[in-house]
């Protein structure tokens, strides 16, 4: 039901991966291997970050990315919205207004999921998504 487009998945997961090593720079080629995923398709996603000055790049041999404040003060939300825009509260499965048959199918069940996901992007720092990796021991190589 709820679904993150590959480019906020990929965002997210990049900027949990970049909050573990703050102050170390990662090229688009590193993240790219250690993900699994397309160069250039990361490559757009970054940008995008940049773009709301959530990473900041640097150009040249010694060039790379790194977040642009510190992962405490950057939540999820933050990473999601620059990718997928402002967060549209769902209210019916036909994306109207409001139910044409006058009560949704599914209950209040669309506004469960839709404030549950808001307060968990809302209150969840790249500190604390960089520590479930780490706890999870799900942290790809960073050597």
């Amino acid at each position: 039901m709820l679904k993150i487009s590959e480019a906020a998945s990929l965002a997210l997961h990049t900027a949990s991966l970049l909050a573990i090593k703050p102050k170390e720079k990662m090229t688009t080629g590193q993240i790219a291997y250690r993900f699994n995923v397309s160069e250039a398709h990361l490559s757009k996603v970054l940008q995008r970050l940049a773009k709301h000055n959530l990473v900041k790049s640097n150009r040249g041999p010694s060039g790379g990315f790194m977040l642009n404040q510190p992962a405490t003060q950057i939540t999820l939300l933050a990473i999601y919205e620059a990718i997928e825009g402002p967060f549209k509260w769902e209210k019916c499965l036909l994306g109207r207004d409001t139910c044409p048959v006058g009560h949704c199918l599914l209950g209040d069940m669309l506004e469960i999921v839709n404030e549950r996901f808001f307060d968990y992007m809302s209150k969840t720092s790249l500190a604390d998504a960089a520590n479930l990796f780490k706890l999870f021991g799900a942290v790809p190589k960073l050597s």
